[in-house]
């Protein structure tokens, strides 16, 4: 298990509260301990919002529920689902070091408002925040009552942490065309303020290589199932709940996401999106930013949140651009409004945050390096480029022996084993103060038992070689 600095500082590099980081972690690993059992590996297909965060989109609102569509009825049983996760909690618990006590696991079973059995679940679990009283839980929702358009997936689960095994996670979940179809459908079953936020910003991603055709073929057979006409504009605008939806906007979201856009912007842009659905022809692919010849393609911020530094900025800046947001950058002792288009590598090895003055529309470029803060504003835009800041997960892993069929397959770093009662280690394996010194240059930590300020050449935050010189202390910590 990581340790409660990694996530802190994760949860300053996505602009969020650390308990919402602690839970992703844990998400990570019991979806991989539902994969490791031959029961439920093949037969158990993820879907909803943790899956576009898990298994589709880095630059996402982060979830909190675990959703699922269960092939077999059978498995729709409490004395069924107990045994199982019983296994499932163990495995995670040997692997990983998260305790999920089997005694507090809890499923209910009960009828739908449809008249069909499904099932909601509760994991509490004790993660590296070390929380003391009452754990906290991670929901199950689990269904039988759907149909599965299309053949699922397996997919490698998003576990941008330390732990992360060698032989990677994975997962069995819907395809993308059919999660944003059921995302569509669920707006105008329930009208929530996740579906909403959803489907817009699915709608709004360059690069997401949906068919239309085959999105309108699978919403229908989505909406046939239910007994549904297929929604439009009118159904939501006359839905009685339309008022509730902009009360509990806030509510239900604000905690997901580094800043909340306002509900009126994402309102306005169903129109488009259901145009989209019945067939009008949408407006070309926009053209993407122009750069100079010595420019590389585009650039991917590291996938794992500590190899990206412990400033916020840079997942502050790709938030924005995939919201549609103005970024405030400071920069050479300035700031300036700007729409972030695309992070770019020139020849030598800088990286280049192509952007347009909000104002004059001025088309600029802006070291990474040299970038001194950014902070997402309230100010929306309408993309006058291709937005490249969000990385796409769209190949599936179709080989059966990618899988893991069992723990031995997966090589962990480190095998962390501890009692039960034990109290996880948090921070350094040594007694004594913590000195953390920080790179003026590329602003990489470094943690050391001595008070030595010497910093060794090192590689930097973008995978740049950062010469040796003297870092500033930020911090003691006493342990």
């Amino acid at each position: 298990m990581i340790n409660k600095y990694e996530i802190l500082e994760s949860a300053r590099t996505y602009g969020l509260d650390a308990n919402i980081v602690e839970k992703d972690y844990v998400i990570g690993w019991v979806l991989a301990g539902i994969s490791q059992r031959p029961e439920l590996a093949d037969t158990w297909i993820f879907k909803g919002g943790t899956c576009l965060k898990k298994c589709f989109l880095e630059t996402y609102r982060f979830s909190e529920d675990l959703d699922f569509t269960l092939q077999n009825p059978d498995h729709l049983q409490a004395d069924f689902l107990i045994e199982a996760f019983s296994a499932v909690t163990q495995w995670v618990y040997d692997q990983s070091g998260i305790e999920i006590p089997k005694e507090r696991l809890r499923f209910d079973i009960y009828e739908s408002n449809r008249g069909k059995p499904a099932g909601e679940g509760r994991l509490y679990y004790r993660g590296p925040m070390g929380r003391q009283g009452d754990p906290p839980r991670i929901k199950l929702d689990l269904t039988i009552d759907e149909v599965v358009v299309l053949k699922p997936e397996r997919r490698e689960i998003f576990h941008p942490y330390s732990d992360k095994p060698e032989g990677s996670l994975f997962t069995i979940c819907y395809p993308l065309v059919e999660l944003f179809a059921e995302k569509i459908r669920a707006l105008a079953e329930r009208l929530r303020p996740r579906d909403l936020y959803d489907v817009v910003f699915l709608s709004r991603l360059d690069g997401l290589g949906i068919e239309r055709d085959l999105l309108r073929e699978v919403l229908a057979k989505k909406c046939d199932f239910k007994g549904l006409a297929i929604p439009t504009l009118a159904t939501l605008e006359n839905n009685p709940g339309r008022a509730e939806l902009e009360t509990e906007w806030g509510n239900m979201l604000s905690h997901q996401l580094p800043l909340l856009p306002a509900f009126g912007e994402y309102w306005k842009d169903l129109p488009r999106i259901f145009a989209m659905i019945s067939g009008i022809p949408s407006e070309p692919p926009r053209a993407r930013i122009p750069i100079g010849e010595d420019i590389e393609d585009v650039w991917r911020a590291p996938r794992r949140a500590a190899d990206i530094t412990s400033s916020s900025w840079l997942e502050t800046i790709r938030f924005a651009g995939s919201n549609r947001h103005c970024v405030n950058l400071r920069y050479g002792g300035t700031q300036r409004i700007i729409e972030p288009y695309s992070l770019r590598r020139t020849k030598p090895g800088d990286i280049l945050l192509y952007g347009v003055k909000h104002k004059t529309g001025e088309i600029r470029a802006y070291r990474l390096d040299r970038i001194e803060g950014a902070e997402a504003t309230n100010i929306p835009f309408i993309p006058k480029f291709t937005i490249e800041l969000t990385a796409i997960n769209l190949a599936p892993l179709v080989s059966r022996s990618m899988m893991p069929t069992d723990s031995a397959n997966i090589r962990l770093k480190r095998s962390p084993r501890r009692s039960p009662r034990q109290i996880p280690r948090i921070g350094p394996r040594y007694h004594g103060p913590t000195y953390i010194y920080r790179c003026p240059i590329c602003q990489k930590k470094f943690i050391k038992k001595t008070n030595d300020s010497k910093l060794n050449p090192h590689k930097g935050q973008y995978g740049m070689l950062c010469p040796g010189r003297t870092g500033y202390l930020e911090e003691i910590k006493s342990s």
